[in-house]
Formats: structure tokens, sequence, C-alpha cells
């Protein structure tokens, strides 16, 4: 299957393009105070280690606004100022050199201090995301979430567009995934900017994860989405992890090597989850030097019943019986490996 992508308007984000036929990218967020340069850089060179491709900030003042003047000239990565109440802090970010401001309309909505952030976007030459919340959305009119959002987004656009200024990137995100599902779904055939996705107040990791795949997997399906952040209460990597995941399983994007294996059951007798995690840990620090090869598919099965056939399919793959397994490359066997050789081994093939 062949995902048709809804076709959106090219916006430049620092160095990151995206909309237009450019890959979806991944979005994270530093989860402490821009002032606190040092551990705001050491979270985004982390965030960039782990496939990061844009970073938020939230800023609170004025400090937080200056210190980004800091953190830009320490990183490479793109930085988007997420502005609420104050717009004054918005002119301030700009002068510090972001790559991108976010007004939230439900708290950034008198004409005059939007038409004065627009100018200063045009002079720097950069966009601005347009981005609603359900938690502070204004729209009294609409009876269900999806249309408050959809309805405040557009009339937003509509006095950013009064400006003459189109250089917008647009997000609605509720915590809700039938809400947030229904209001991209609407957005996407009434403008053709592009479109960053995501699920806000997601709640504990795991549940956050399921929540944004489900209603992220869906969207991305329809073609909709151009960026998106998995929003999760927990450390900021954890959220990109999760994104590059949700974009793999969907063939729109590759990051390295595939990895599959099975839920085992009574049938396995190694500890093929043990296997699974000390493979996936050392794959982390050989992948940067791969970036030159073609990805593989890997398969680690634990029974007699899928896995010579799952090995069979993958590039590489080693199907266990017990205490020993039986070692694949395309699709032909090798050898018998042991069980407790067989990440070794598996690493060595990866390697060829």
């Amino acid at each position: 299957m062949l995902i048709k992508r809804r076709k959106s308007r090219a916006v430049k984000i620092g160095n990151c393009l995206i909309g237009g036929n450019n890959p979806v990218a991944i979005q994270s967020m530093v989860k402490c105070g821009a002032s606190e340069v040092g551990r705001s850089v050491k979270q985004i060179r982390e965030l960039e280690d782990s496939g990061c491709e844009i970073v938020r900030f939230a800023v609170k003042d004025i400090a937080d606004a200056r210190a980004l003047k800091k953190i830009k000239k320490e990183t490479k990565i793109p930085i988007v100022a997420d502005i609420h109440f104050d717009y004054r802090l918005a002119l301030e970010a700009i002068d510090s050199g972001v790559d991108k401001i976010r007004l939230n309309p439900g708290n950034i909505y008198k004409k005059k201090e939007v038409m004065e952030v627009v100018a200063g976007l045009k002079a720097a030459g950069i966009p601005l995301r347009i981005g609603l919340n359900s938690g502070s959305v204004r729209d009294l009119r609409s009876r269900n979430m999806p249309d408050k959002l959809v309805n405040s987004a557009l009339e937003y656009i509509k006095i950013i567009e009064g400006f003459r200024f189109h250089n917008i990137v647009v997000s609605l995100k509720a915590s809700n995934v039938l809400d947030t599902v229904s209001a991209y779904r609407k957005i996407s055939k009434l403008c053709d900017y592009p479109l960053h996705l995501g699920v806000t107040a997601t709640g504990s990791p795991f549940a956050g994860a399921i929540k944004s795949s489900v209603a992220l997997g869906a969207l991305l399906l329809d073609g909709i989405g151009d960026t998106i952040r998995v929003s999760l209460t927990d450390i900021p990597v954890r959220e990109v992890y999760a994104a590059k995941s949700i974009l793999e399983s969907l063939a729109l994007r590759s990051f390295g090597h595939t990895l599959i294996s099975c839920p085992t059951c009574g049938r396995c007798e190694v500890d093929l989850a043990g296997i699974v995690r000390e493979l996936e840990r050392r794959l982390v620090s050989v992948t940067p030097k791969l970036k030159s090869r073609k990805p593989l598919r890997i398969a680690v099965m634990g029974c007699v019943v899928n896995g010579p056939g799952e090995a069979k399919e993958a590039d590489i793959g080693i199907a266990f019986g017990k205490n020993a397994g039986l070692l694949f490359r395309k699709g032909r066997p090798v050898k018998k490996v042991s069980y407790l050789d067989c990440v070794d081994v598996l690493l060595k093939e990866i390697a060829k």
C-alpha cells in the first residue's frame, strides 16, 4: 500500500523543510526552562542524537526569550518559541534568532498584537505556527470540540492572511483521540498549509504512546500530516523514539534497521525478551555508522511454528529451538547458533 499524502505548501523551519514533498518531520519539546541554558543544551543534544528534527521551547518570560540566543549559538537544530499570553515574548524570541514562533489563538488574539508579531516574522523571514489546543480554545459558537478547533483556526488564519502573510503551519490538538482525528481531517480539506500533528495531555507514557499512535497513525494513513510530536509525560527522547516507530511502521520514513520479534508463548525455550533488549541496545551504537548502507529487516523468533518462516522472509533472522537457533540470511539457513552467542553473531551478520 502506498500512502498518498495531502498536498501542502512547503515551509522552511531553520534547516528543515516541511510540507510539499518533504518527509514527515519529527518534533519534540525541551522540558526545562530556556533560561536554564546548560540543561537546555544538554536536552537538545540528546534529542538531536535520537533523531529529532525540530525542537520547541516554552517561553514564559523575558529571561527565557533572551536565553534562546545563547542556546541557538550552541546548537544546530531548528528552535520554535512557544508563546502564550504576552505577544512581546514573541518579538523578543524573534530577536534571539529562533526559527519559528508558535502562537495560541486562545490567549493571543488582539489584532494589533498579532499584527506586530507578524511584522516581526516577516522581517526575520520565519514561519508562524497557529497552534490550537482543546484546553484553551476560545470559540463559543460551536457545540463540539473538532468544530471549535477548526473554526478558531480558520478565523485566525484569516486574520494572519489579512496581513499578507502565508508562511504558516497549523495544529489542532485535543486530548481526545476522536476529536483530534476529526479536527485534522476537517482542516485538511479547508486549507493547504502544512499540518503539525499531535495529541495533547495524553497521560502516562504507555497510554500516551498508544493514544498518539492511534490518532497519528489514522491521520498519516489518510495522507495528513507534515510534522508530528508524540507528547508523553516522560523524557523528551522517548517522544522521538515513539514518533520514529510510528513513521517506520507506515513506511513513511526509515531510520535504520527494523527489528521484528515474536511475542513468545509456552513453546519458547529461551529468554527472547532479553535477547531483543540487548540487540536493540547494541544496535543503537552501530546504526549511526551504517547510514550509507541499506537498512535491514532483522527477525528474532522464539519457536519452530512461525519462526523459520519469518526468519526466511527477513534479511537476517534467527529461529530458536532449545538453547540454540538456526541463523538465516536472505532466506537461506546458514548455521546453528548458541543462545549465549546469538547477539554477537547477529551483529556480525548485520555488519557484513
